[in-house]
């Protein structure tokens, strides 16, 4: 189901233009329009969902199936070394649009991007209580 106020929505139904590298019933994948490198683009649903969190089981696995699809064809085209596939939930994870969707990030050998976060050093008790709070 679309939401008539969600700009993602309209990008991945066609009511806003794109820059539209595949298409099907499901999905429409679309060049970023603020790319980090060449290539940058976005999988986007066509029914609407905030986030992973409310994303259908069955709509998930096949964004992953399609993600895996077009960096597959994308690594080839554009000759890049590697791949981020970023997707952010929230706000406070850099969530921008509330509409869920996956980035595919072409990455080259010094492109000047870095996707990465500071390591953390917990210690064993730390990591156990972590534990026992997720699956206790």
């Amino acid at each position: 189901m679309k939401k008539d106020d969600c700009i993602f929505c309209k990008i991945a139904n066609g009511e806003i233009p794109s820059r539209t590298l595949y298409e099907d019933e499901a999905f429409r994948v679309i060049l970023d329009l603020g790319p980090a490198t060449k290539g940058h683009a976005l999988i986007l649903p066509k029914d609407h969902a905030d986030d992973l969190y409310e994303l259908p089981d069955q709509t998930a696995a096949a964004a992953l199936v399609l993600a895996k699809r077009m960096i597959t064809l994308m690594k080839d085209k554009l000759h890049c070394q590697g791949f981020n596939l970023v997707q952010n939930n929230g706000e406070a994870a850099g969530q921008t649009v509330r509409h869920f969707h996956i980035h595919l990030i072409p990455r080259y050998e010094d492109d000047g991007q870095h996707i990465n976060w500071k390591a953390g050093s917990p210690s064993g008790e730390e990591l156990d209580a972590v534990k026992a709070q997720i699956v206790e």
